[in-house]
C-alpha cells in the first residue's frame, strides 16, 4: 500500500470512529447533505461505518431553493439509491412563514437566510448532533472548530468557550435545547477529498467536472446564468468551458475557467492551486475578513 493510499485509510478510520462515537453517545443525529462533494464523502463514509446495516440518522438538506438541476437530481437519487429518510428543511418556507426576509436586487441571495431554517429544522426534529463537511483548509473560521462543536440553545457558537479533545476524546454532553456540531471531515483537505473520490469511486454531480456553460463575470467571479440571479446592464453572457469546485446557492455560487473534465484532470488542477475554493468561488465568503466566523456564532454551518 503506498503513502498516499494509506494516509487516505488513516483520514477514513479517524472519521468513521467519530460517526461510531455520535451513533452511541447521542439520541437524534442528522447528516447534512447537499450532493456536494464533501457531503458526498461523509455520507459514504456513514455507509462504511455501519455497514452492512443503513445509517442509523436521517439526511437533511438546508435548500434555498435556488440550486443547480444537476445537483437536485443527484441528491434524489442518491438517497432512493441508499434508502435513506431525507429532510428537506426549506428557505422558501421560512420566507412564506415570515421567520427571514428575502433580499432583493440584483446582488440578492438567499444564502445567509439558511441560519434560521438550519435552527428551526434542528429544533423541530429535535436533532442533538448534526454532521457537517467541513475541512481544515476551507476557510479561517471553520479551522476554529473543534470536531464536536457545542451550540447553545440558541444554535450560536463561541469559538472561546469550546471543549478540549486531547487524544481524540470527545465530550458530547449538553443540556435539552443546546446540540453539537461534528465535523468527521476536519482533518481533511480538498486535495483528500478528491484522492479519496478517486479511490473510493465515488459519484458525483456532473457540474464538478469540466463542461460548457453560460456565464457572466461579477466581481472577478464567473457566476452561472440561471433563472435564480439578475444580471446588471454592465454584465454580458457568454459560454464557457467551466467547473464547479463547490456547490450551493446558484446566486452566490461561482465556476472557474478549467478543461479538468476527469477526476485525474481535477486531483492534477487541485494541487497546484493557490486559491481556496470558497475564496475562489463563494461571492457571499466576501463580506468581510470575520464574515463568515460572524455567521457561524449566529448558527450557520
Amino acid at each position: 500500500m503506498d503513502y498516499e493510499l494509506s494516509y487516505l485509510k488513516m483520514l477514513e478510520a479517524e472519521s468513521i470512529h467519530i460517526m461510531r462515537e455520535v451513533a452511541a453517545e447521542f439520541e437524534r443525529p442528522v447528516l447534512l447533505f447537499s450532493g456536494g462533494k464533501d457531503s458526498c464523502v461523509m455520507l459514504h463514509i456513514a455507509t462504511k461505518a455501519f455497514w452492512p446495516a443503513k445509517p442509523p440518522f436521517p439526511v437533511m438538506h438546508v435548500d434555498t431553493g435556488h440550486n443547480f438541476d444537476e445537483v437536485i437530481e443527484f441528491r434524489d437519487r442518491t438517497v432512493e439509491r441508499l434508502g435513506l429518510r431525507l429532510i428537506v428543511a426549506s428557505v422558501e418556507e421560512s420566507i412564506r412563514q415570515g421567520r427571514v426576509v428575502e433580499e432583493t436586487g440584483p446582488r440578492a441571495s438567499r444564502n445567509r437566510l439558511q441560519t434560521v431554517t438550519l435552527l428551526d429544522a434542528i429544533e423541530e426534529h429535535q436533532f442533538d448532533a448534526v454532521f457537517g463537511g467541513a475541512r481544515r483548509d476551507e476557510e479561517k473560521a471553520r479551522a476554529k472548530e473543534r470536531v464536536f462543536s457545542f451550540r447553545d440553545e440558541f444554535g450560536q457558537w463561541d469559538p472561546k468557550n469550546q471543549r478540549p479533545e486531547l487524544w481524540s476524546l470527545y465530550n458530547g454532553r449538553h443540556k435539552k435545547g443546546e446540540h453539537i456540531r461534528v465535523f468527521p471531515l476536519s482533518n481533511w483537505t480538498e486535495l483528500d477529498i478528491w484522492q479519496y473520490i478517486k479511490s473510493e469511486g465515488i459519484e458525483l454531480p456532473s457540474i464538478y467536472y469540466a463542461h460548457r456553460r453560460q456565464v457572466f463575470r461579477r466581481d472577478g467571479m464567473l457566476l452561472a446564468v440561471t433563472p435564480y440571479i439578475q444580471m446588471m446592464e454592465t454584465e454580458e453572457a457568454f459560454e464557457a468551458m467551466v467547473r464547479f469546485r463547490t456547490v450551493g446557492d446558484a446566486t452566490c455560487t461561482g465556476a472557474v475557467e478549467s478543461s479538468a473534465d476527469t477526476i485525474e484532470k481535477v486531483i492534477a488542477e487541485t494541487a497546484a492551486t493557490r486559491i481556496t475554493e470558497r475564496g475562489a468561488t463563494r461571492a457571499d465568503d466576501r463580506i468581510s475578513e470575520a464574515g463568515m466566523e460572524d455567521r457561524k456564532k449566529e448558527g450557520y454551518f
